[in-house]
C-alpha cells in the first residue's frame, strides 16, 4: 500500500499528514464534517509503510486519513481506534504526541 505523506513544520514540532494514496483529490462531506482531500494540505510524497515507521518517531502531531493510514497509527500504538471518526466511511484520526 502506498501513502501520501506530508511533513509540515510547526513551532512545536513536525505535523505528519498520512493519507491513503487512493483517496487523494476527493472531497467528502457528512453532516457537519468534511474531508477535503483535494486541498494542498494533503499533498506530499509517496511512501511505503516501512518509510513511514521511521517518520512516526519524529512527529509531534499526527493527521491520518484512510483505512490503512489509521491502521498504521493504531498498530504503532499512537492512535486509539475508539477515538477515530469516519466521514463517508473513511476513517480519520489525529493525535498530539508527547515527547
Amino acid at each position: 500500500m502506498r501513502f501520501i505523506v506530508a511533513e509540515k513544520k510547526t513551532p512545536h514540532g513536525i505535523l505528519l499528514v498520512i493519507t491513503d494514496a487512493n483517496l487523494l483529490g476527493k472531497k467528502h462531506e457528512e453532516e457537519n464534517k468534511q474531508l477535503d482531500l483535494a486541498n494542498k494540505f494533503y499533498l506530499g510524497e509517496k511512501k511505503n509503510e516501512k518509510e513511514i515507521a521511521t517518520l512516526l518517531n519524529t512527529a509531534y502531531i499526527l493527521h491520518l486519513t484512510g483505512t490503512k493510514a489509521v491502521e498504521l497509527g493504531v498498530k504503532s500504538g499512537l492512535i486509539d481506534k475508539r477515538r477515530t471518526i469516519t466521514i463517508r466511511g473513511i476513517p480519520h484520526a489525529e493525535a498530539v504526541l508527547e515527547k
